[in-house]
């Protein structure tokens, strides 16, 4: 039996990931994978899979999802990512939400794992994207922290995606240059500037901030390095902002 909705995955260089992802919502009306030049054997495997591969020039990972969703044949559309895996107990949920629904979007909750453990506090407890939604709602366009365009409640789920976004610390040091120039990029693109003492002191309270007052020291170890990291990757984006603005 399969539920009527369309999945999408944006996907590049995932062979790691890409054939356990569509499994796991092999459930779905239709599966869309959409990429850009992946050197790997993406393609092929999502091919096997029983996916349907689109490709388009990546602009930003929303613009990229929203090229997919133009494809969709189902009214709903569940975004999903690569390093994702949706359950039984979601399809199920997904199912009966969009069989007499009352929103036009709702969140998914997702339980984060990093080095082998889910990580329950520190931020990451709190991670509910939304990812459940009809087919006319789209992407904006931000190249670091894309969002659906909504407009009106959102409702939630209560089943969970599960989601290792760093299975080693080397993946994370990969996306830290890329990410925080596109962030600063783009906040620089709308005016915004910054000064020397938000490059030295906003990476002390990012690291306070996850690692004290939201527990993260519960998560032990991967606690304080998720927050080390968070500090990092903070100061990346500020130093490079004020780079910016001094050219």
């Amino acid at each position: 039996m399969t539920t009527s909705v369309t999945i999408v995955i944006a996907a590049r260089n995932e062979a790691m990931n890409i054939s356990a992802c569509i499994e796991s919502v092999r459930w779905a009306d239709e599966i869309l994978v959409v990429e850009d030049g992946s050197s790997d054997n993406t393609v092929a495997l999502a091919e096997k899979a029983g996916a349907t591969v689109i490709a388009n020039p990546f602009v930003t990972i929303g613009l990229q999802r929203n090229a997919a969703i133009e494809r969709a044949k189902s009214e709903w559309i569940l975004v999903i990512d690569a390093d994702e895996r949706a359950s039984p107990a979601l399809a199920e949920e997904v199912s009966n939400v969009i069989t007499a629904p009352r929103f036009d979007a709702y969140r998914v909750p997702r339980r984060n794992f990093f080095l082998g453990a889910e990580v329950r506090h520190g931020g990451w407890d709190s991670d509910k994207p939304i990812r459940l939604f009809r087919s006319l709602i789209r992407y904006n366009g931000s190249r670091v922290h894309e969002h659906v365009e909504v407009s009106g409640e959102v409702g939630e789920l209560e089943s969970a995606l599960t989601h290792e976004p760093y299975p080693t610390l080397h993946s994370w040091f990969a996306k830290l240059s890329r990410y925080s120039e596109w962030w600063a990029q783009d906040r620089y693109d709308h005016g915004r500037r910054t000064r020397m003492a938000s490059v030295i002191f906003r990476p002390k309270f990012r690291f306070l901030s996850m690692f004290i007052f939201r527990g993260g020291w519960m998560d032990g170890a991967r606690g304080a390095l998720l927050a080390g990291m968070a500090s990092v990757s903070v100061f990346a984006k500020y130093a490079r902002l004020w780079e910016k603005g001094k050219r």
